[in-house]
């Protein structure tokens, strides 16, 4: 068949199209194979010591069982709907996981936990709280993922800040010879322009030549906290200058419910993690960075689950007002983290020892309920080799095939499924971990 298009212009134009691609691709590198962890656990610099995982681990275990002693109860109290055999696996998981594993990541935090006090009483926390974490280090009893939040970098509050930074990490360095806990990152919270993120970047340059750090170590975590962080002077979303002004150590963004509803002037009583406009701005992060690698999280849940009542001596009645009020902000926060997790957000603040395990129930929930269903989806896609198949009134594609596998990845990712359930899709362990369902089509082609 004859064609008109000239070779020499066709071959420009194909040129054209690899170098855009490969630009492309370089900015949405796709999703980061490693685990994320499903929380973040927020606690003052004054009061952390290298067993304060330990502590809160056995705080979250003696919480659960006060208030939770049998699946019948929590079932009641989080409104589950599940046969007693379902509720019974919940329950078991997060007994398991609050043994193994209670708290996934944990900040250090010289913001709002620690407040503002003397500059001779911070100097000093920074230094005991660096030493603290280095002897957690090597007792090997520091959660999997960890760092520190400083104050932000705004002018009444950057000297302070950037002084912590500096105290903690040099006073680090020196205890361990230079090396960083695992997953070590630095919060910087209430960002609103993209310079106070390329300031802390330079600083990293400059912590790294005068250290023993190795170059490129240290990682960067943004607060969207303000609506300058989601829509800057000129209208456009500021979301990617921001992670771009890290030069490449940016590696995930947190959302701050309180902060940000208060900046678009919520009133005190409807700033909630499900409110509208922090919606709004958990679809501006989305769409800003999938695809980049960027981890997001969600914020908290600042209602604690603590009854008003004190001791050991309590009447029944005391008792069981203690239980209402702990069961009420339990469905409060299971409420606020399906809600998180519904948006795409598989991330979030915890605050308080009590909250981990219904963290947990909300996660392993949210994918076990989906769980029978998918299994069977995703088997009738591996069988028919990306062919379109109809299973109930569900018509599937092959990006719902994608979707698919996230669910899996996920799921795995926090814990509610392991590798051996997913394979009852009939995907292979190294199938799993290529993370696309395109290149499992391909494979089994060849």
């Amino acid at each position: 068949m004859a064609t008109v298009i000239p070779d020499a212009k066709k071959k420009d134009i194909l040129n054209g199209l690899a170098k855009a691609n490969k630009s492309f691709q370089s900015l949405y590198p796709g999703d980061r194979p490693d685990r994320q962890p499903v929380h973040t656990v927020y606690g003052g610099a004054q009061l952390f010591k290298s067993e304060t995982i330990s502590k809160i681990r056995r705080t979250a275990e003696s919480h659960f069982w006060a208030y939770a002693p049998n699946a019948t109860t929590l079932a009641r109290a989080l409104k589950l709907t599940g046969k007693v055999e379902y509720c019974e696996r919940i329950y078991q998981k997060i007994l398991e996981k609050l043994e193994s594993e209670a708290v996934e990541d944990f900040r250090i935090d010289f913001e709002d936990g620690f407040g503002n006090r003397p500059d001779e009483e911070e100097d000093e926390t920074a230094v005991f709280t660096a030493k603290e974490l280095a002897v957690g280090m090597r007792n090997r009893i520091i959660s999997p993922f960890i760092g520190i939040r400083i104050k932000p970098f705004s002018e009444d509050m950057k000297v302070r800040s950037i002084r912590t930074l500096d105290i903690f990490i040099t006073t680090l360095a020196a205890a361990t010879g230079g090396k960083l806990p695992d997953n070590f990152v630095v919060t910087l919270p209430k960002v609103t322009i993209p310079e106070q993120v390329a300031a802390l970047a330079d600083l990293f340059d400059l912590l790294e030549t005068n250290t023993k750090l190795e170059k490129g170590s240290l990682k960067l975590e943004i607060m969207i906290e303000t609506t300058q962080s989601i829509i800057d002077a000129d209208g456009s979303n500021v979301l990617r200058k921001l992670v771009a002004a890290g030069k490449g150590r940016c590696v995930a963004a947190h959302f701050g419910t309180y902060d940000y509803t208060a900046s678009c002037n919520i009133t005190a009583k409807y700033q909630a993690m499900d409110h509208p406009v922090c919606d709004f701005a958990h679809h501006m992060m989305k769409v800003a960075l999938a695809g980049t690698g960027i981890w997001i999280s969600d914020g908290a849940t600042n209602v604690m689950p603590v009854g008003p009542h004190k001791g050991d001596s309590l009447s029944n009645t005391q008792k069981e007002e203690n239980q209402q009020v702990v069961h009420e902000a339990w469905l409060l926060a299971f409420g606020h983290i399906r809600h998180s997790l519904l948006h795409g957000f598989y991330q979030g603040w915890d605050l308080h020892p009590g909250q981990l395990a219904i963290r947990y129930a909300a996660v392993y929930t949210f994918f076990l309920e989906s769980y029978d269903e998918a299994v069977i989806r995703l088997k009738n896609f591996i069988k028919q080799a990306g062919q379109a198949t109809l299973v109930g009134d569900v018509f599937d594609d092959a990006a719902t095939g994608q979707g698919l596998l996230n669910f899996f990845l996920s799921a795995m990712n926090c814990g509610a499924i392991t590798e051996e359930e997913v394979m009852a899709t009939g995907l292979t362990p190294e199938e799993i971990y290529t993370r696309s369902f395109l290149k499992i089509l391909e494979g089994r082609k060849q």
